[in-house]
């Protein structure tokens, strides 16, 4: 009687190898999902506020990433770097919209804060990043938007 039991238990073994080794094989069935432009945006800044610059240089748009080296990309991310370094580098979405430029092309933008800043009025600084349009998923341009300056009131 044992020999039998002992069949259906190698039997068993057999089949579950074979059904573990069809799967490893068969394609992943869950599709690669496309990030949208406020993950990218957010995903971007979180890799220059962390230097990794390699990867914030692959988000960057094609035409972005011809026309500028990464080395000079290092060099115009840095700033970011270091407001990082003076701030925290944890950050929050701040606001996001739209700019029409002069020759009436829109432009997607969206504007991030370091946490650190949120109990002020308004955030010391805020990091923004430009979408070339609605669908886009690469970053046209980034920097720093420092807050505006309020004017001293004259005693009188």
């Amino acid at each position: 009687m044992i020999f039998p039991f002992r069949l259906r238990q190698s039997g068993f073994r057999v089949l579950t190898l074979g059904l573990l080794a069809a799967l490893s094989l068969a394609p992943p069935a869950v599709a690669r999902v496309r990030l949208s432009q406020v993950q990218v945006a957010r995903q971007f800044l979180l890799a220059v506020l962390r230097a990794d610059y390699n990867h914030a240089y692959q988000l960057l748009a094609p035409e972005v990433s011809a026309a500028v080296t990464p080395a000079r990309f290092r060099a115009a991310a840095r700033p970011l770097y270091e407001k990082g370094q003076q701030f925290q580098p944890a950050i929050d979405l701040y606001k996001l919209g739209m700019r029409i430029q002069e020759n009436n092309d829109v432009r997607h933008f969206y504007s991030f804060m370091f946490k650190s800043d949120t109990l002020a009025a308004k955030p010391e600084v805020q990091l923004d990043v430009t979408f070339r349009d609605s669908t886009a998923t690469r970053i046209l341009s980034f920097g720093l938007i420092p807050a505006p300056q309020t004017k001293a009131r004259r005693a009188k």
